[in-house]
């Protein structure tokens, strides 16, 4: 029977167009054994055309609105709206100023149980995963030895695919099982598919070691195909290049204790992104009139305009970003982070930690409320409590003045910052605590206020007494604040339970042990694959 492929390659409009000029298939119709054929017939045109816009479309899953994740909700069916989800679930996100019903309140106050098999706010995470991993699998298929030979752009074309099946597989194992380092190299990984067949047995799961060992061969191997192809790192922040590669290999190392692995990833990216985002451009700032006394331009905020931010190492500009995440933690936006009173706030325990002269804390409102905000549209006033985040904070779009438009920006998923992070966590949990602190100094020295005195391990005021590891904890809670579900993730793995007992503005104080961050395998999986073994 034959295999249609053309999940990766509809919404393409130039492919159809490009392929009418060359009697090519319809983009519509094209099989596999159709792609074969063009891959055996050498022609460049044509490959260029089917496969280039197959390989260019892996590059864009991570930022898609995922489709068959039993939800057209982009909350639950993106990553952004998945890692926003991911934000509720630790310490240092408050979820508005007083108890409400809406999405997030049951996470946020552990009220149900997300990690169960059945639970809608976990087989999201599964399908998510797995859509990518079928989505890298699909090109991979096409794309063996002998196919690519010398081929540069085939090279190029495979390791966008390994990129995508080693990125969304370690999803997969951070929320599917235990911290490798916390008991969970043990205990089972995943399923492990290097084809697309949907006719294929099911497997069982593999161990955690060998989940992993795939995955580092995924994105060695990738690395090496970039460099075969001559691509080192692009200008366009869109694409999967060594940048994003030397990201994920650097996580995946720090995941599994292979720390002098992250040590050079981290060497090899931060040797191309040499600069940080300056005072000027850290969060919003509200150049706010008499007449309008709340303004906050994402056009000179770094966190939404990637043209401001030199840290960005993977992200897409306004117009094909997914601005779910904006969606949350924006507090004068026009839904669940704002006029809905979903207010992504800072836990006051962690803000008091933020030295005075850190401009991060800027990045927050202190302990006053705003004040009153009229959201564009509805006219609805809410009052913006004490410490909202102002990090994401925009009363326009991009390039706008139609505040009608907000939470039209741009986005990100990696940046330099969160490796220079990874660079030190590695030398501390290595035992070199001066590499980690000197590490550490890079990032305080240029997060320090104009005017004040540069800001070190050891002038640091709320890092008295603190090991080398619990300053890079304290900084990496600081520094990736509401990014990435990155507090969940990193608190799974270092062992740190939810604990929101003397925060004054938590709204819900809740204990969750480390244990209770592993999702449950999906009811669907365990009906379907008999090989399954359950959590």
């Amino acid at each position: 029977m034959k295999k249609y492929i053309i999940g990766l390659v509809t919404g393409l409009a130039m492919i159809t167009s490009c392929a009418d000029k060359l009697d090519l298939e319809p983009a519509n119709n094209i099989t596999d054994e159709q792609i074969k054929e063009i891959l055996a017939s050498g022609d460049e045109a044509k490959i260029d055309i089917i496969l280039g816009g197959i390989a260019n479309n892996i590059m864009l899953q991570i930022n898609k609105t995922v489709e068959n994740v039993m939800t057209s909700d982009p909350r639950k069916a993106s990553l952004f709206g998945q890692n926003c989800m991911r934000n509720l679930a630790g310490n240092d996100v408050v979820f508005g100023s007083t108890t409400i019903g809406i999405f997030g309140s049951e996470i946020y106050s552990f009220s149900e149980d997300f990690t169960a098999a059945r639970a809608d706010d976990n087989v999201c995470f599964w399908n998510f995963g797995w859509s990518g991993v079928t989505t890298a699998n699909k090109l991979l298929n096409l794309l063996d030895d002998t196919t690519i030979g010398n081929n540069v752009k085939l090279k190029n074309y495979k390791a966008r695919a390994l990129v995508l099946r080693a990125y969304t597989y370690n999803y997969l194992i951070e929320n599917y099982q235990d911290a490798y380092l916390q008991g969970g190299n043990g205990k089972l990984g995943l399923m492990l598919y290097n084809t697309y067949d949907p006719g294929q047995p099911v497997k069982a799961r593999a161990s955690s070691e060998d989940t992993y060992a795939f995955i580092k061969k995924d994105i060695s191997q990738a690395i090496t195909l970039f460099n075969e192809a001559g691509i080192g790192y692009t200008e366009d922040v869109r694409d999967f290049d060594l940048g994003a590669a030397y990201f994920i290999l650097a996580r995946v190392a720090l995941c599994t204790g292979d720390y002098q692995t992250v040590v050079s990833a981290s060497d090899n990216v931060l040797g191309h992104y040499p600069n940080l985002i300056s005072q000027a451009y850290y969060g919003g700032k509200n150049t706010g009139t008499e007449e309008d006394p709340i303004i906050f331009r994402p056009d000179s905020n770094a966190f939404l305009n990637n043209a401001k931010n030199p840290e960005v190492i993977y992200g897409f500009p306004k117009g094909e970003a997914n601005t779910t995440h904006n969606t949350w933690m924006n507090v004068f936006g026009r839904s669940y982070g704002g006029e809905s009173e979903g207010f992504a706030r800072i836990d006051n325990r962690l803000y008091e930690k933020i030295a005075d002269n850190d401009f991060r804390k800027d990045a927050f409102a202190g302990s006053v409320n705003i004040g009153n905000y009229t959201y564009p549209v509805s006219g609805n006033v809410n009052t913006i409590p004490s410490y909202v985040n102002l990090k994401f904070a925009a009363t326009h779009a991009l390039g706008s003045d139609n505040k009608s438009e907000v939470g039209s920006t741009s986005c990100y998923y990696m940046r330099s910052s969160e490796i220079l992070l990874m660079k030190a966590e590695a030398q501390a949990q290595s035992g070199n605590e001066t590499a980690a602190k000197a590490t550490l100094n890079t990032l305080l020295a240029a997060r320090t206020k104009a005017g004040t005195p540069t800001l070190t391990c050891d002038n640091y005021p709320s890092m008295n007494g603190l090991s080398a590891l619990q300053m890079v904890q304290l900084q990496t809670r600081i520094e990736l604040w509401g990014e990435g579900g990155r507090e969940f993730y990193n608190n799974k793995r270092w062992n740190i339970p939810v604990d929101r007992n003397g925060s004054s503005n938590h709204v819900h104080v809740s204990l969750n042990s480390y244990p209770g961050m592993t999702l449950k395998i999906p009811q669907q999986e365990m009906l379907y694959n008999p090989l399954c073994v359950q959590n």
